[in-house]
């Protein structure tokens, strides 16, 4: 039955990373609801039970990433280039999404936190990288959004329209994290579910449990 449910219905998930730093820290473990989105079939590439509901726009899911191959090593997580990952959706299918100066639009819109623009670290740069390179083929042009930029960077980069079936995602911690700016769209079938509830939350450094997390709504 503990098998089952876990296939099927709930299962818990360990935050390892700072990448959805303030909503969740490193030591938070959360439980998430496989069903609602439809649960995947074990062993299994791409299939799913039915769902109750497709993921929306600003919601938090956990999802296979997409292969992380193009990706350097320092950049992977232990080098499993399909993880199982936490992130905010912030594009769904049809969706006209770009960023312009660390602010992100989503249908022409800016979005305010903790969609819009995150806090830029001391000294940052905004810089070109080649793992950028992929969007360039989703590119929209001549569209009433303006071009996309010359040079693809961090913080500027689109416009670009999701896929039908497809989404696209952002870590909160937006200068820390590895997430479809890199590796590109999430498949609607790579989504495996919805974070409920933190259960327990441990500072790792400090080594205490921290109390206050304890039952945290995650939104």
């Amino acid at each position: 039955m503990v098998l089952v449910l876990r296939a099927i219905l709930i299962e818990a998930y360990h935050i390892p990373s700072g990448s959805m730093e303030p909503t969740l820290l490193v030591g938070d473990f959360l439980f998430v609801n496989k069903a609602i989105y439809g649960a995947h079939v074990p062993f299994t590439d791409s299939t799913n039970l039915p769902a109750f509901s497709d993921p929306r726009r600003g919601s938090v899911a956990v999802y296979q990433s997409p292969n992380q191959a193009r990706l350097p090593a320092n950049m992977q997580i232990r080098n499993d280039l399909t993880p199982i990952v936490v992130k905010r959706l912030v594009g769904t299918p049809g969706d006209t999404i770009y960023m312009r100066n660390g602010m992100l639009y989503v249908n022409g819109i800016a979005q305010r936190l903790p969609l819009g623009v995150g806090e830029k670290p001391f000294g940052y740069v905004d810089e070109s990288d080649p793992t950028f390179d992929w969007q360039k083929q989703y590119e929209l042009r001549g569209s009433r959004f303006g071009p996309p930029p010359a040079l693809i960077t961090h913080d500027d980069w689109g416009p670009m329209v999701v896929p039908p079936r497809h989404y696209f995602s952002l870590g909160d911690n937006r200068y820390d994290s590895v997430d479809a700016r890199y590796y590109g769209f999430i498949p609607r079938a790579n989504i495996r579910g919805k974070p409920m509830f933190i259960y327990i939350s441990i500072d790792f450094e400090d080594w205490r449990i921290r109390w206050g997390r304890i039952g945290h709504v995650i939104r």
